[in-house]
């Protein structure tokens, strides 16, 4: 079996490298299984890329298609000439595709007209927010895959409504999570903890990224406003996504506690995550890796593609509602923050479960 390997962000590094390890321990066996990994370039900057591979110890990839920036087009049309070019030189039995960003859609239509199946990591999450560009890439991906590996039993009833057959679903957890437990002991204190003299649980960190927080600067001037006068005057960590410090340059955004940086590696910043009192974000994943550390998190959304996170997790949303977040901000001080637990087979070891999955598919087929 011959399968292609699909990455494009930060997200998606953290899901495939736990993948590569299960095909390659599968090898190692005597299994008829080869990967070729293409990193389409979606993301380009050293510490959102090439510092993520290193840190997780992902193979170097066999082709990086280079696409860089550009519009939510540009981008796309960029990975599908890539990629087209990548299957017709090196055909393959299977794409795995994962997560929701512009390649994970791109590559999947790709492959479909080239006649290859697709195994969707991820699949059948809704935010139902179709102002997402995530959301469109899901819908269209999920509406071409032909294998469905999902993360919650919300995303399986998704699938089940929309038609897609049982035998097609693979409720395998997630993949994210192996990441996460596996590089756990490996978390590393970044420099500047020291040259803030930050303490355990008395920080907060926050990311922001989406186009609904950041696009608008008025009103992100605004909402970072809002989130300091509700921090007691406790450091606020913000590593700035290259997106939102070009936003970000044209405002006069300062606060003695808020502290703008570079982007942080994998093992730093979930090390910061980890010592939080809480996060504030906008991002679907690092919600669900607070859920597994037992942080307190506040979501700048008013959907979430992960209600597990919600009903099970340590997640709150807020959108951009003052009173909402004054309400989350009063029951993070009084201690009377859910606690949480870990949601259904997120476990460590979705991983195999997918490629055990995938080697028994191509056998009986």
């Amino acid at each position: 079996m011959n399968i292609t390997l699909v990455a494009g962000a930060r997200p998606n590094f953290i899901k495939v490298a736990p993948i590569i390890e299960a095909i390659t321990r599968q090898k190692a066996r005597g299994m008829a299984i080869n990967y070729r990994l293409i990193h389409t370039g979606q993301h380009y900057d050293t510490n959102l890329s090439a510092r993520f591979f290193e840190e997780l110890n992902i193979p170097t990839p066999d082709l990086n298609l280079e696409v860089g920036s550009g519009t939510q087009a540009e981008q796309t049309a960029a990975i599908m000439i890539g990629f087209e070019r990548e299957l017709h030189q090196n055909p393959c039995d299977l794409v795995i595709v994962v997560g929701d960003v512009t390649s994970t859609m791109a590559c999947a239509i790709v492959a479909k007209k080239a006649h290859i199946q697709v195994a969707h990591v991820e699949a059948g999450i809704r935010s139902g927010d179709l102002n997402m560009p995530e959301e469109i890439n899901r819908m269209v991906t999920d509406s071409i895959t032909d294998y469905f590996f999902t993360t919650s039993t919300y995303a399986n009833a998704h699938l089940k409504r929309l038609g897609v057959p049982e035998s097609k679903i693979f409720f395998v957890g997630n993949v994210m999570i192996d990441t996460l437990m596996k590089h756990a002991p490996r978390f590393k204190r970044p420099p500047l903890w020291e040259a803030l003299g930050l303490s355990a649980k008395q920080y907060f960190v926050l990311t922001l990224h989406r186009p609904h927080n950041v696009d608008h600067p008025q009103e992100l001037d605004q909402l970072i406003a809002r989130i300091v006068s509700h921090s007691q005057g406790l450091p606020l960590i913000f590593p700035v996504h290259p997106r939102t410090q070009t936003l970000l340059g044209g405002l006069q955004v300062s606060y003695d506690n808020l502290h703008l940086i570079a982007p942080l590696g994998y093992l730093e910043f979930n090390y910061l995550v980890k010592h939080a009192l809480a996060v504030i974000t906008d991002s679907g994943g690092i919600t669900e890796e607070a859920t597994v550390m037992h942080v307190p998190c506040i979501t700048l959304r008013d959907t979430t593609e992960r209600p597990e996170t919600c009903a099970m997790g340590t997640n709150i949303l807020v959108g951009n509602d003052p009173k909402l977040m004054e309400t989350a901000f009063n029951r993070l001080y009084s201690g009377q923050w859910q606690e949480g637990v870990i949601p259904e087979l997120w476990d460590g070891q979705t991983a195999t479960r997918i490629v055990d999955h995938l080697i028994a598919l191509f056998k009986s087929s």
